[in-house]
C-alpha cells in the first residue's frame, strides 16, 4: 500500500526522511537518507506523502531523489514563523491539520514538501504548538511563556555549564583566567553544594559542572571555592550558613559614630573617679566591660565592681540596638571576631579603656574583715580605670600589690561562701588554638584555676547575685539565670579530676532562662541574673536598662510578658551561637591532630557503650569516640593511649585507635 511514498518519523528528537520498501501490514520497511534500512511501525510516520518513489529503482538513485527532497524540505522549514503561525490562530482554541496551516504559510498552491516544512519547524520549536493526534493545538498564552523561559533557562545553564567548568579547569591547573560573566552563577551554585551538599537546591547542576571541571563529587566544591579566592582554606561554614553578618552596614557605622561623638551624659551621676580601678582580662581583648576598685575604711573593704553603661548611650528601638538585638551576642572566633555592636562603640566609646572618663553601672559592696557582706548599693557613676592588666600580670603581682591581695582575698571568701552552699568546681583548662605567622598551629591548654580567673569570676558572680536580689526586692521584671539541683552529686574524692567533671557535667540539670526567679544551684546562689557584659551580650544590656530605670525610679523599659516574648526567641539562636563555638573549637583541634599524623596521645575513658569507648584527648581536652576491639577491654577512668588514624576538620572526621594502657 505505501511502497514507495515518502515516509518522515523521528527518531532522537530529530526529523528522517525515508522511503517504503516494503509495506509488510503495521510495519514499514524503509531506506533513510543516511543509507540504513529499518522495520518502523506505520503508527510512527508523521508524515506520508502520496507522490512515490519506485522502489524498485536502484539504491543510488532512491538515496539521490531522497536528500533532494529532504534539502527542499528544509530549506522551506526556513520560511515558517511559528510565532506568527501561533499569533494568528490561538484565539481560536482549536487544532489545525498540517495542510490548513500550510496553506496558512505558504497560500494556496501548497506541496506535500510545504505541509513538512511546516509539521518540522512546528515539531522543532515546541513552543507554540503542540501534536496530538496527528493535529496541532495552540498552546495557550501562560504556557507559551512558561516554555520560553524554560528554554532561557536551558541556554543559560549551558552557558554556565560550559563557561564555568572551562574557568574552574584553568584555576584548578594554576592559570590565570578571567572570571566569566556567569562567574557569580557559578560560585552560587558551589556555594550551595558544599554548605548543603545533596540537600542543595542545585546539587545536581553543581555536580554536573564539577564533573566537566575534571573532578567528582560535590566534596570538591570546597577546594574549588578556596582555589577561586572565595573561601580562605579554614572557612567557617556556620557562619555563612546561618547567615551571621560580620560587618556592619553604612548606615550603622555612620549612626555609631554619631552616638561615640555624642556619649552619654554625664550629669547626676556619683563620680568614682577617685577609686583605683583596674580591668583584668585576656591579652587578646579590645572591648572592656568591667572594672574592680578595693580600699579600706577602718576595718572594712569596700569593693566596686564597674560596668560599662551601655544603656546610657544606645536606646530600645534605636538602629544600634535592633542589630544588636538580632545578633544578640558577640562571637569570639579563633581567626575572627563578629562584634554585637561596632567597633567604635565596642572598643573605644563604650569600652573601659586606661585614662578615660566612661559611664558605669557600679556596685559598691562593704565586706567587713572575714569578707562578709556588710551593705551594697548600685549607682549610676563615672569612673576612670587607673590600670588595665592582663591575667599573667595579676598572678605574678599579687604578692607584691595590696589592691589586688585584697581582691583576691575577697574573692576567695566569696568562693568559699557559695561552695559552702553547695556550688560545684567543674572547671576544666581552657584550650587555647595558636598560629604562627607560617600557618603553623599549636594546641595549648590554660588552667583557670588561678589568682587572677578567682578575682574577676566571683566579683561578677557577686555583681550578679546582688543586681539581681536588688530587682527582685524592688519587684523590677527581669531576665533570671536559673539551674534545678542536679540528679546526682558525685564524690570527687574517688575519682579522676577530668573524670569527675565529666561524669557531673551529665548530671547536671539544664540552665534556664527564665522571667521568676529561683536558685542556680552550680554556681551555689539563691538568684542570679547576667548583666556585666553588656558590650558583648544583648540580653545583658536588656536587664541593665530595667536597673537603670530602678535606679532612676522610672517605668522599666520592658514588662514581664515582654521579657518572657524575647526570652523565647533568644533561646534558640544563643543555643545556636554556642555550638557554633564549640564546632568552630572542635575544627581546629581536628586540624592540629590532621597536622600531627602518627603522634600518641594520653587519654582518659569516660564510658562505654556496646560498640564504641568515649574518651577524652587530654592534651587538647577534645571527647572522641573509638570503636571497641576484642584486644582492649577498659573500663570508665581508665588512663590509656590512642593515635590519630584519620582526622579531617572539613568533614569532622576524627578516627582514634588505642595504642596501650597506662596502668598508673
Amino acid at each position: 500500500m505505501y511502497e514507495g511514498c515518502i515516509i518522515e518519523h523521528i527518531d532522537q528528537s530529530r526529523f528522517i526522511c525515508s522511503v517504503c520498501l516494503q509495506d509488510k501490514g503495521g510495519k514499514l520497511h524503509v531506506l533513510t537518507r543516511l543509507s540504513r534500512e529499518v522495520n518502523l511501525p506505520s503508527k510512527r510516520a508523521i508524515l506520508i506523502s502520496k507522490s512515490s518513489l519506485d522502489p524498485s529503482s536502484s539504491r543510488e538513485i532512491l538515496l539521490d531523489k531522497l536528500r533532494r527532497i529532504d534539502e527542499t524540505r528544509t530549506e522551506l522549514q526556513s520560511g515558517v514563523k511559528p510565532r506568527e503561525l501561533w499569533e494568528l490562530i490561538h484565539d481560536e482554541k482549536e487544532s489545525f491539520d498540517h495542510r490548513y496551516l500550510a496553506h496558512l504559510v505558504f497560500g494556496d498552491a501548497i506541496s506535500e514538501d510545504h505541509v513538512s516544512a511546516v509539521v518540522r519547524a512546528l515539531f522543532e520549536d515546541r513552543i507554540y504548538f503542540k501534536l496530538k493526534e496527528s493535529q496541532f493545538l495552540p498552546n495557550p498564552p501562560e504556557r507559551v511563556a512558561e516554555l520560553i523561559r524554560q528554554r532561557e533557562e536551558e541556554a543559560a545553564r549551558e552557558i554556565i555549564l560550559r563557561e564555568g567548568s572551562a574557568w574552574i579547569r584553568d584555576v584548578l591547573k594554576g592559570n590565570p583566567a578571567e572570571p566569566p560573566v556567569c562567574r557569580d552563577e557559578v560560585v552560587d551554585l558551589l556555594t550551595d553544594a558544599a554548605l548543603y551538599g545533596q540537600d542543595a537546591s542545585g546539587a545536581k547542576f553543581a555536580a554536573e559542572i564539577i564533573s566537566t571541571a575534571g573532578l567528582s563529587t560535590l566534596e570538591d566544591g570546597r577546594k574549588i571555592l578556596v582555589s577561586l579566592g572565595v573561601w580562605e582554606e579554614d572557612e567557617n561554614l556556620d557562619l555563612i550558613r546561618d547567615g551571621i553578618e560580620t560587618g556592619f552596614s553604612e548606615e550603622l557605622l555612620r549612626e555609631a559614630s554619631t552616638v561615640a561623638a555624642r556619649g552619654a551624659d554625664m550629669s547626676d551621676r556619683e563620680d568614682f573617679r577617685h577609686l583605683p580601678c583596674i580591668t583584668v582580662d585576656g591579652v587578646l581583648t579590645r572591648d572592656f566591660d568591667d572594672a574592680f576598685s578595693v580600699h579600706t575604711e577602718g576595718n572594712d573593704f569596700v569593693v566596686g565592681v564597674h560596668i560599662t553603661d551601655v544603656a546610657a548611650v544606645i536606646p530600645p528601638g534605636s538602629p544600634l540596638d535592633t542589630e544588636a538585638m538580632g545578633r544578640l551576642s558577640s562571637l569570639y572566633l579563633h581567626r575572627r571576631q563578629v562584634p554585637m555592636l561596632p567597633e567604635e562603640l565596642s572598643e573605644n566609646a563604650l569600652s573601659l579603656i586606661e585614662g578615660q572618663d566612661r559611664p558605669s553601672v557600679s556596685l559598691i559592696c562593704r565586706f567587713d574583715s572575714h569578707g562578709n557582706i556588710q551593705h551594697y548599693r548600685l549607682a549610676s557613676g563615672i569612673i576612670r580605670v587607673h590600670r588595665q592588666l592582663v591575667y599573667d600580670q595579676v598572678n605574678e603581682l599579687l604578692a607584691e600589690d595590696d589592691e589586688l591581695r585584697k581582691l583576691h582575698r575577697i574573692a576567695h571568701a566569696l568562693r568559699r561562701d557559695r561552695f559552702s552552699r553547695g556550688a560545684l568546681d567543674l572547671t576544666l583548662p581552657d584550650v587555647k588554638i595558636c598560629f604562627d605567622e607560617g600557618e603553623g598551629l599549636t594546641v595549648a591548654l590554660h588552667d583557670q584555676d588561678t589568682p587572677s580567673r578567682l578575682i574577676v569570676e566571683e566579683l561578677m558572680i557577686l555583681y550578679n547575685l546582688l543586681s539581681a536580689r536588688w530587682c527582685r526586692e524592688r519587684e523590677i521584671p527581669l531576665l533570671y539565670r536559673t539551674q534545678a539541683s542536679p540528679s546526682e552529686r558525685l564524690s570527687e574524692e574517688a575519682a579522676d579530676r577530668f573524670l569527675y567533671v565529666f561524669q557531673q557535667l551529665r548530671k547536671l540539670s539544664p540552665l534556664q532562662l527564665d522571667v521568676n526567679s529561683g536558685p542556680h544551684s552550680g554556681l551555689g546562689v539563691e538568684i542570679y541574673t547576667q548583666c556585666t557584659s553588656p558590650i558583648r551580650r544583648y540580653l545583658d544590656l536588656v536587664v541593665q536598662r530595667q536597673i537603670k530605670a530602678g535606679l532612676e525610679d522610672t517605668t522599666p523599659p520592658l514588662s514581664v510578658d515582654d521579657l518572657n516574648t524575647l526570652r523565647m526567641s533568644a533561646e534558640p539562636a544563643l543555643r545556636r551561637l554556642g555550638l557554633i563555638k564549640r564546632t568552630e573549637l572542635r575544627y581546629w583541634i581536628v586540624k592540629y591532630m590532621s597536622q600531627n599524623p602518627g603522634r600518641i596521645y594520653p587519654a582518659l575513658v569516660l564510658s562505654d557503650t556496646k560498640t564504641r569507648y568515649r574518651v577524652l584527648v587530654k592534651d587538647v581536652m577534645l571527647v572522641a569516640e573509638i570503636r571497641k576491639q576484642p584486644s582492649h577491654q577498659l573500663l570508665p577512668g581508665q588512663h590509656t593511649f590512642v593515635r590519630v588514624v584519620k582526622a579531617d576538620p572539613w568533614k569532622d572526621v576524627l578516627e582514634l585507635d588505642f595504642t596501650g594502657t597506662d596502668t598508673r
